[in-house]
């Protein structure tokens, strides 16, 4: 089956084409984005796949399905840059990579949380310049400290794993409790209860009109002064205007963030000729309590090759069974929106 690769990198091609070796599939690669303006370009394509920055609004699925496209192969688990109503309408299957490595975002979470709190970066530069001073680094023991975990998933469950070696008391707020969270010893509070305990807050929930904007004004007024916001999540699950107010005020302690949201236009490109026209991007970047890593969260070898293959996966199932070929688990639809 041809498939057109939008948004492709070049870091990305090894591990797909490694994993399209033993099919007869033909991977044509686009560095484009997919708008409503490069969608001809996978005219006559019957599958293609796209990754978290690409546009699959209505208007650009119809374009799709006009030329061809029954299939959305994302390259991503979430998939809110999806009308999945639409694409259900239109008769497109959408599948997804509902696992790739959870530890791989537990692990930079959890590296965000030590870089703040020991100022690696800080550090790091204060050394490149022969300045050895101590002032301005001083952190905090991890032992001992509260976290909370919102969204215990795969990822949210290995970074409780995580904090829990590092002695930290994990708290943990998620409709749909973890089995393997409680039998660690994670318990289970209020949103309420988390903010107002935690010394810590990391985000591992994916982006659902529940979620959207979830932290917010009223959300960070409820935390602890002080408090470290960590999300590797989805950008749009933070308020980011409310989060720089909090930041202003000095009630929020630091913040870490692999995720923005507006990332679509910032992320993955090279920008450090241009001036970036995003105001509220630029304004969080002159916080020096603020890090921000553009959506690496997943990247790491075993991720890559993961994602890579169960893309490839879905787009053979699909070929010798239509949508029954898909598992289950990596169908999108519109019941996990709800």
């Amino acid at each position: 089956m041809k498939i057109a690769v939008y948004s492709s990198k070049p870091y990305e091609k090894p591990f797909l084409d490694a994993a399209k070796a033993d099919t007869a599939h033909e991977l044509v690669y686009l560095d484009a984005r997919l708008s409503t303006m490069t969608a001809e370009l996978a005219r006559a394509v019957p599958a293609v796949s796209i990754f978290v920055g690409d546009d699959a609004s209505a208007p650009v699925l119809r374009a799709l399905h006009a030329g061809g496209t029954r299939l959305l192969a994302l390259r991503s688990a979430g998939f809110n840059h999806v009308d999945v109503a639409e694409a259900e309408r239109l008769g497109i299957t959408v599948a997804r990579v509902p696992a790739y490595s959870p530890y791989a975002v537990a692990e930079h979470a959890v590296g965000l949380m030590l870089t703040l709190n020991r100022k690696f970066h800080r550090a790091y530069a204060r050394v490149r310049e022969q300045n050895f001073a101590l002032d301005g680094l001083l952190g905090f023991d991890m032992h001992g400290k509260t976290a909370g975990v919102i969204g215990t998933g795969k990822i949210g469950e290995a970074v409780c794993a995580i904090l829990r070696g590092f002695g930290c008391r994990v708290l943990a707020f998620d409709p749909l409790k973890n089995p393997a969270c409680e039998a660690m010893g994670i318990e289970y509070v209020p949103l309420g209860d988390l903010y107002a305990a935690s010394d810590i807050v990391t985000l591992h929930c994916p982006l659902t009109h529940a979620t959207k904007h979830l932290i917010n004004a009223a959300a960070l007024a409820a935390m602890k002064p002080g408090v470290m916001l960590i999300n590797t999540s989805r950008g749009a699950v933070v308020d980011t205007r409310a989060l720089i107010a909090a930041l202003k005020r000095g009630h929020v302690g630091s913040v870490g963030l692999d995720v923005y949201e507006e990332e679509g236009d910032l992320f993955f490109k090279d920008l450090s000729a241009e001036v970036i026209q995003d105001d509220v991007f630029v304004r969080l970047l002159t916080f020096p309590n603020v890090l921000v890593t553009a959506h690496q969260g997943f990247f790491t070898r075993e991720a890559c090759e993961a994602i890579a293959r169960t893309t490839i996966d879905n787009v053979s199932g699909f070929g010798r069974a239509g949508a029954a070929g898909v598992p289950e688990s990596h169908r999108v639809s519109t019941r996990l929106l709800k």
